[in-house]
């Protein structure tokens, strides 16, 4: 085939640009990161200190003036926590807990998926087996098994959601990685008796990852939908540490009495940051993908 043809064929295979909706979301997820960063600053109210909060403002409509001496724009929860500072607060820990639960989930995922690669046999087989009946079962199941067995709280979620995810790394790392250690430097490293530690971490890691680099915003965006879901059962954080799930399910009981804003705000911020995270992780997808930089 010519190049040229072929050029055109992997041209008419891509996706249309997302064009101005990929800017907006870029703005908006940096926004999100900013407004977290900076939420012990702006925030109007601390929603960890039962100090700041009034209880008889609980469920104030949007605009009513608090006791603290400054305006509920968003309202105030069943709690009287401001809604503003709840969403600012809660994303926060949602950002906290996707970001370390993905980056955590990848590393062991990589390992465990080049690992089998390179030794093989029942090493391979073991842990391949273990991947296939995880990636069976639906992730919010596996999560949900996962925190009931180990209990509620920040650093027990992280590890659910790490028990969810790593085996999708596992497999697409395995996957490159098999072809990876049939190369002639692998042959190489292994005849001057390199350590085995070195040829994978050194060696056979390094050129295996590209793949699922590009996977790794797109998994945070499910951390943050798992996390967020999560916490609406009410298995997920603390209800002292309000994250964007835990805000929305706050708000649940009190749709049918018209106090909507209890739930909505909380909710628009967590579409917000879920479309935007996976819209820029698919860019980066696209943008790594050999098949969208034709020769």
């Amino acid at each position: 085939m010519k190049p040229a043809m072929k050029a055109d064929i992997l041209k008419g295979l891509k996706k249309p640009p997302l064009g101005p909706v990929l800017t907006a979301s870029k703005i908006l997820l940096a926004s999100y990161i900013l407004l977290a960063i900076a939420a012990p600053a702006i925030a109007p109210q601390n929603p960890y200190d039962p100090l700041q909060i009034y209880g008889w403002e609980a469920s104030s409509p949007p605009g009513t003036m608090g006791g603290g001496g400054f305006r509920y724009l968003l309202g105030t929860d069943g709690l009287g926590r401001d809604i503003v500072s709840t969403i600012l607060y809660g994303l926060r820990i949602s950002l906290m807990v996707s970001v370390t639960s993905a980056a955590i989930a990848a590393l062991i995922g990589l390992t465990a998926g080049v690992s089998a690669a390179y030794f093989g046999k029942w090493v391979d087989a073991a842990i391949m087996r273990l991947v296939d009946l995880q990636l069976s079962l639906p992730t919010i199941l596996i999560a949900l098994i996962a925190i009931v067995t180990l209990g509620p709280g920040i650093d027990r979620i992280i590890l659910a959601l790490i028990i969810a995810q790593w085996a999708t790394y596992a497999r697409i790392a395995r996957s490159v990685a098999l072809s990876e250690t049939n190369k002639s430097y692998i042959d190489a490293a292994r005849l001057m008796r390199l350590p085995t530690a070195r040829i994978i971490f050194r060696h056979l890691l390094p050129n295996s990852i590209a793949p699922a680099v590009t996977l790794i915003p797109i998994e945070v965006g499910h951390a943050v939908a798992l996390e967020a879901t999560l916490s609406f059962l009410g298995l997920g954080v603390p209800i002292d540490k309000p994250s964007l799930g835990s805000a929305v399910a706050n708000g649940f009981q009190y749709l049918l009495t018209g106090q909507y804003w209890i739930s909505l705000f909380p909710g628009l911020a967590l579409f917000g940051l879920i479309a935007s995270i996976n819209l820029v992780g698919e860019d980066v997808r696209r943008s790594l993908d050999p098949r969208n930089h034709p020769a």
